[in-house]
């Protein structure tokens, strides 16, 4: 039997409509190329995803693991001839356990759903993921995935105490704990945590959870100049507080938001922090204090939950309204928004947003910035028109180049988004040829007929 043969007798549900399997080719990164896979699998456990690489490696067929496909850095695309194999229907919460503070899920989870279910427990999941209402755990610990309350709690692998991992032979390995505790032997839940998929699949996952904060408060604060934002964020953080989320929306996000959904935003304003905290009162109290010492001409905290999630849906409101500003600003449906994501030292924040200005002038590109101050994580929108091969060049010299200030800065060329194909290069230039003989070094021990997720990372 062929490849597909075998993987229909093993499976239930394969797929080979070539409709259907254009579905799968990609996930939402521009830039990146995208085969076409021979087949797409979507296993409802991890026999099935035993089943699916054992017959992949037989036949020497590269594999690409999907979760839901909402990254932004090309680690989910398809190569041709690919077998696809898709978690989303293994999305069984399998325990969470109130006394030991954890949950057991598998990949295809929705970040969302792991966070309401542990609510209900009176205990808190923290990564979100602006794509969390429907980007899956697998996917979130594939590319060790961030979001706005990082500032505070982290990202995803803070929260990764085990794994169960399908190996390119078809062998399931279980790393990790569910203790409290436990250093036996090397960290290898780390080392699959971020890795894209490239060493192994992950069909299920032990989470750390936090007690339940309290209900957070938030602010905002609006300033004339982008250095005095700056010089806000150095502050907050030189006197110890911990905002559980401190978001820096610059002018031209501003006015596209405005632009999208009339709120009575300062336009006219070069940079707006939104802080929130969890630890009441007095410590946004003292944020606020800060911000207007640093010289911010409009400081609002708002009274209670609901207010302050109004003023959070003016972050929430950032991506869409990108992507109406790319549409005006090339007429036709062919603007799109290239979502970079860099993170540098907070004390280099200012530098790396006017260095951005600077390199969206000299190439005549729109490129507004938003993105997660509180810990040097921003993310640059790349305004493109598709239909303009010239627009779509610029476009790639000036992710280039914001990807080159980014490490001058002493940053890092992916804070939260991963490196998927979007920053292959970039990687090489961050670790250095030792670092990537390492990584070399390791994929080869864990696959070494490479068909896991190739071409991906590095």
């Amino acid at each position: 039997m062929d490849a597909v043969e075998q993987l229909r007798a093993a499976l239930a549900d394969v797929v080979t409509d070539p409709d259907i399997l254009a579905t799968y080719r990609h996930d939402e990164a521009d830039l990146c190329t995208a085969g076409t896979p021979l087949a797409v699998v979507r296993p409802h456990d991890t026999a099935g995803v035993v089943a699916a690489v054992e017959i992949a490696s037989a036949h020497q067929l590269p594999v690409v693991p999907q979760g839901a496909r909402t990254g932004l850095a090309g680690a989910a695309n398809a190569v041709d001839g690919a077998i696809v194999i898709s978690l989303t229907r293994m999305n069984r919460i399998v325990d969470v356990d109130p006394a030991e503070r954890i949950a057991v899920v598998q990949p295809g989870v929705v970040n969302a759903d792991l966070r309401r279910a542990a609510v209900a427990r009176g205990l808190y999941y923290p990564p979100d993921p602006a794509s969390w209402e429907s980007s899956t755990i697998g996917g979130n610990v594939s590319t060790n995935a961030g979001g706005m309350c990082c500032v505070k709690y982290g990202v995803t692998s803070r929260y990764i105490l085990g794994l169960e991992v399908v190996l390119a032979s078809g062998e399931v390995l279980r790393c990790g704990r569910r203790t409290a505790k436990g250093v036996a032997g090397y960290d290898l839940t780390s080392l699959f945590v971020g890795a894209e998929g490239t060493l192994g699949i992950i069909t299920e996952i032990t989470v750390r959870l936090n007690p339940a904060p309290a209900e957070p408060l938030t602010m905002v604060a609006v300033f004339p100049r982008l250095a005095a934002a700056g010089a806000a964020v150095s502050a907050i953080a030189a006197a110890g507080l911990t905002p559980s989320l401190l978001e820096l929306l610059d002018q031209a996000v501003l006015r596209a938001i405005e632009e999208y959904r009339p709120m009575g935003l300062n336009t006219e304003a070069e940079a707006m922090l939104l802080a929130a905290s969890d630890t009441g009162t007095a410590d946004l109290e003292r944020i606020a204090a800060l911000c207007a010492r640093a010289g911010a001409e409009e400081v609002y905290t708002a009274s209670d939950a609901t207010e302050g999630e109004a003023l959070l849906g003016a972050r929430r409101l950032a991506h869409p309204a990108l992507e109406q500003l790319a549409a005006r600003t090339y007429p036709g449906g062919t603007g799109v928004v290239i979502i970079d994501d860099v993170a540098v030292p907070r004390s280099r924040l200012v530098e790396l947003i006017e260095g951005v200005q600077r390199i969206s002038a000299r190439h005549r590109l729109p490129v507004p910035v938003v993105g997660h101050a509180g810990d040097g994580n921003l993310h640059p929108n790349i305004l493109v028109d598709r239909a303009d091969p010239d627009s779509v060049a610029r476009g790639r010299v000036v992710f280039d180049e914001i990807m080159k200030l980014g490490l001058d800065l002493g940053g890092t060329c992916t804070g939260e988004h991963g490196v998927g194909l979007l920053k292959r290069d970039w990687l090489a230039s961050e670790v250095g040829p030792v670092g990537i003989r390492v990584h070399q070094a390791i994929k080869s021990a864990l696959d070494p007929a490479g068909i896991l997720n190739p071409g991906k990372v590095f």
